[in-house]
């Protein structure tokens, strides 16, 4: 089964027409007490540093410069919160992990208040972590697939810069991935190839993302 044969065209219809919608910056916290009320639903984006959240956030909202973007790892530190009118919905951009040359007290202070959230944001429906395809499961990866197991949150690997390998290894990386998270308890079981380069993949994650909406 294809990607598109995944979700109906109403479903990627819907999807189109949610990140149509003119997503803006809503704010970024590095405590738990200066979270926002949890009004809305929430789907997160979690990844090791420069696997790609950002690029990832931009395509689907059409907007570029929306999430910040760059070449050093662990640019983002906080927990970044994107909203748009109308819509039940908030996108969290969490902070990266595996980064190395940030001080180990920073480290500790962005993983404290990353799962800080993850037990204990109620409206939060479902985290999405993005790995990147060149590389498949790293070790932090699979302590962050640990962590999310046990906060009992629902995640679904994405995979991002799929465009920079070929088809039969990308087919594979899918295979060996949905084998290692098949007996994970938390783990959607579907995961979904993108490239915010190529545009590939897009259109999947706003419909799967959509599911979350009446709207």
């Amino acid at each position: 089964m294809s990607e598109d044969e995944k979700y109906s065209p109403e479903e990627l219809e819907r999807g189109r027409l949610l990140f149509a919608r003119p997503w803006t910056f809503q704010t970024s916290v590095t405590e738990m007490a200066n979270l926002p009320d949890f009004a809305d639903t929430e789907i997160a984006f979690a990844g090791r540093s420069n696997v790609g959240k950002s690029s990832l956030i931009n395509a689907l909202t059409g907007r570029k410069g929306l999430a910040r973007t760059s070449s050093t790892p662990g640019r983002t530190q906080m927990l970044n919160f994107f909203h748009a009118p109308d819509t039940p919905l908030t996108i969290v951009d969490m902070p990266g992990y595996g980064y190395a040359q940030a001080p180990k007290d920073l480290v500790d202070a962005w993983t404290r208040l990353v799962f800080s959230y993850l037990r204990g944001r109620p409206n939060l429906r479902r985290v999405f972590l993005l790995i990147d395809s060149r590389h498949g499961l790293k070790k932090n990866d699979l302590e962050t697939l640990d962590l999310l197991d046990k906060a009992a949150v629902v995640y679904q690997v994405i995979l991002t810069k799929a465009d920079k390998i070929k088809k039969p290894q990308l087919a594979r990386l899918i295979t060996e991935t949905q084998a290692a998270l098949s007996k994970r308890v938390a783990a959607y079981p579907e995961i979904i190839a993108t490239s915010s380069e190529k545009d590939f993949g897009i259109d999947q994650v706003r419909a799967e993302v959509s599911r979350f909406t009446d709207c």
